[in-house]
Formats: C-alpha cells, sequence, structure tokens
C-alpha cells in the first residue's frame, strides 16, 4: 500500500471538481462577481481567517495588481502601494469586526491592534462577561492587561479570579504604562483590598461575640473600644500587602477612592509595631505619613502635612544618596500640586529639583510646573540657572517679552 502522504497517493483535483460554485460564478458573471461570491460565502462559513486573503485579492482585482504577491509590498510603485495599504487596513478591521462578533475577542485583538485602533476590542472587553474556562480567561488577561486592550477590566479579573497577592506582583512587574490606566488598576486594588479588611474585622468582631458595628463603619470606628483587635500582633490582611496598597495609593484620583486609602492607613497605624514596615523617604513612618499626606489630598489638614513634608526637606539635603535626597521635595512638589498650590510647588522645585534630569523625577519637572501654574518668569529665570536656553528661549516667546520680538 502507498504511503497516503506521497504524492502519488493524492487524488488529482481539478477546476471542475473543487470549488464549483467559484467555477459558476466566474464563467457566468466574471472575476469581480467570483470574489464576491467567494467573500460571502466565507462570512457565511465564519472562516474569518480566510476572509482576510478574499478580502485582499478583491483589493488586488480591484486596483488591477497581481493577484498572486510576489516579493513585497514596498516593492510596488508608491501610488500602488499607498492605495492598497488602505485597502489593507479595512479588510483588517473588516475581520477584526467578525471576529468581535463571534465573541472572539482574543484574535479580533490582534487584527485590531496591527492597525492600531484598539477600541473596539477595548469596548468588547467592558461587556464581556467573566468566563468559567480558566484557559479561556487566562487569554482575556493577557490581552486585556498585559497587551493593554483594557488594562483595568483585565486587572478586575485578575484581582477576582487570583487575589490580592497576584495582582499586587502583576501590577509590580507588567503595570500598564499609561498613566490614567495605572490609577484605574490602583484604585481598584484599594476597594479590593479595604473590602477584604472591613469583612475580616467585623468577622473577627462576631467570633469574639461582639456587637457589630454599623454598617460603613470605618477602620477608625472599628477601632474605638476594641484593642484587642490588635493585641498580640494580630492582623486581618497580609501586611506586606497592607503596605504596598497605600504606598500607591497616593496614585489615585478618584476621591472615594482616596479616603478608603486613607481608612486602609487608620487601620495600618494601629497595627503592632513589630509589623509596621518602614518605606523610603519622606514616608518612613509608612503608615503615619501616607495617613498625613492622604488626609491632604481629601481636603483636611492639609497646612499640618505641608509642614510635615517639608520639615523633612533638611534631612533628606544632608543624606549621601544624591538622587534618594530628593525624593522628599518630589514627594512634596507632588502634594503641593494636588492641593492647589501651585506657587509653592514651582518654587520648591527650582529651589530642590534643577539638577535632577527630568527621566528621574516623580514629580513634573520645572519647566512643566512653570508652564501649568503660568510662572514663565520662574521658567526664564530658571533655565538661566539650568543653563537651558530651549527653556529660557520658550519662557521668553510665551511672555511676549521685548527681548524675543
Amino acid at each position: 500500500m502507498k504511503d497516503p502522504k506521497t504524492p502519488e497517493a493524492r487524488p488529482a483535483a481539478s477546476a471542475e471538481s473543487g470549488f464549483p460554485e467559484l467555477d459558476d460564478a466566474l464563467g457566468s458573471e466574471g472575476p469581480a462577481a467570483a470574489v464576491d461570491r467567494l467573500i460571502a460565502d466565507l462570512e457565511a462559513r465564519g472562516d474569518y481567517r480566510m476572509l482576510l486573503d478574499a478580502l485582499l485579492l478583491k483589493a488586488r482585482l480591484d486596483l488591477g495588481l497581481p493577484l498572486i504577491q510576489v516579493g513585497r509590498y514596498a516593492d510596488l510603485a508608491e501610488e500602488d502601494r499607498v492605495r492598497f495599504e488602505g485597502r489593507y487596513v479595512e479588510a483588517l478591521r473588516h475581520v477584526g469586526g467578525k471576529f468581535l462578533e463571534s465573541g472572539d475577542v482574543v484574535t479580533a485583538w490582534a487584527y485590531f491592534q496591527a492597525v492600531g485602533e484598539p477600541e473596539p476590542v477595548a469596548e468588547a472587553l467592558e461587556t464581556l462577561p467573566q468566563p468559567d474556562d480558566p484557559d479561556k480567561l487566562a487569554r482575556l488577561i493577557d490581552v486585556a492587561f498585559h497587551q493593554g486592550a483594557n488594562p483595568r477590566k483585565g486587572f478586575e479579573w485578575i484581582l477576582r479570579s487570583y487575589g490580592t497577592c497576584s495582582a499586587i506582583t502583576s501590577l509590580e512587574q507588567a503595570g500598564p504604562a499609561e498613566p490614567a490606566a495605572r490609577v484605574a488598576c490602583v484604585e481598584a486594588l484599594i476597594r479590593h483590598l479595604h473590602e477584604q479588611l472591613t469583612y475580616a474585622v467585623r468577622a473577627d468582631v462576631a467570633r469574639r461575640g461582639q456587637p457589630q458595628p454599623p454598617e460603613g463603619a470605618s477602620q477608625a470606628d472599628l477601632a474605638v473600644g476594641r484593642d484587642w483587635l490588635f493585641s498580640d500582633d494580630a492582623y486581618h490582611t497580609d501586611v506586606s500587602h497592607l503596605t504596598a496598597v497605600v504606598r500607591w495609593s497616593v496614585m489615585a484620583t478618584d476621591p472615594d477612592a482616596l479616603l478608603l486609602a486613607l481608612d486602609l492607613t487608620e487601620y495600618g497605624r494601629r497595627l503592632s509595631p513589630r509589623l509596621q514596615y518602614d518605606s523610603a523617604p519622606p514616608f518612613e513612618k509608612t503608615f503615619e505619613d501616607y495617613n498625613a499626606y492622604l488626609k491632604a489630598l481629601v481636603g483636611r489638614d492639609v497646612d499640618q502635612a505641608v509642614a510635615r513634608f517639608r520639615a523633612k526637606l533638611p534631612a533628606a539635603a544632608a543624606d549621601g544618596d544624591e538622587l534618594e535626597s530628593t525624593l522628599p521635595a518630589q514627594a512634596l512638589v507632588n502634594l503641593l500640586m494636588r492641593v492647589g498650590r501651585e506657587d509653592e510647588a514651582v518654587e520648591e522645585a527650582i529651589r530642590n529639583l534643577l539638577d535632577v534630569p527630568d527621566a528621574m523625577l516623580a514629580c513634573p519637572s520645572v519647566a512643566e510646573l512653570c508652564q501649568r501654574g503660568g510662572r514663565l518668569d520662574r521658567l526664564a529665570e530658571a533655565a538661566v540657572l539650568m543653563k537651558n536656553p530651549v527653556h529660557y528661549l520658550a519662557a521668553r516667546i510665551q511672555t511676549d517679552a521685548p527681548a524675543a520680538r
């Protein structure tokens, strides 16, 4: 018996026996109609991968190009290449849409990503129910979070399915670079951890046979008269998780998320000192310092917070690590900007951060602060100190100084 894999064992194929419908369309209506028939058939069968090839065949036919591509598209005459590229984008968009309609978001992403249009996939992910199949969920998380189609939704699935530890690790190792997406993930993490912590504390109260606090009670309220919650180094959530979330919480912008983060610090500052980890300046006393900072961000005790972090500047200036010594100034600048004290932020930045490269800053640069605060006069002066003629000229032009005319 012949090996069925050998050419001799394969039945001879002919145009007549292969695709009679296409032959009929080609013979009776011509090439364009035959291609349209092929496209319609592929769409009806849901063969969307082959559909892309058929759409590109139609494009080549319409544009008078060779129907079988030989060589690179870049080798085409410029006019032909530009026209074909336009049709290529249309085809990718169309096929991506078909995959979305069929519910195959993961495959659709490859097509929309190729044309630089993530929005349709982001919208589809937003309303997509979480699948029960772990493998399908993992693929969706990869597209949504790791590949950036909808980081907030992907992070929500990570939190819900894999828990706080995996979510923190994901945010640390592969968090979205886009600031708004990262903030959304941090805010989701704050809400998740606060909900878990509140549940655990209330369960502890119930387990001890104590009266339940009112619904919605804050961590500060829960702790009143219940010092036993923290006795013998007791805790109700992983303290390393709590510390990480509190450190990130100053990125939050949603007022409700900031209030929840502040509440997390109220819990953390009541833990046994042996469970409280020190942080980098200016948040050496993690829960106490972040508590003061977050209070200011929600409009409480702003003057006290500014004074607290301004007082850390002299000590920081004496540190050996030059970059680390600027962290208190950067935190203060961010705080001043967040509480609406732009002029003070400009002055602190000029006083303490002129020599720090923009790429090393965790706060806006001097130039950006001056632009945002409308202090172009100070930018011109600072530019002289920085020996930066570009910033100097930009400031002079915008202020319409006589020397710039």
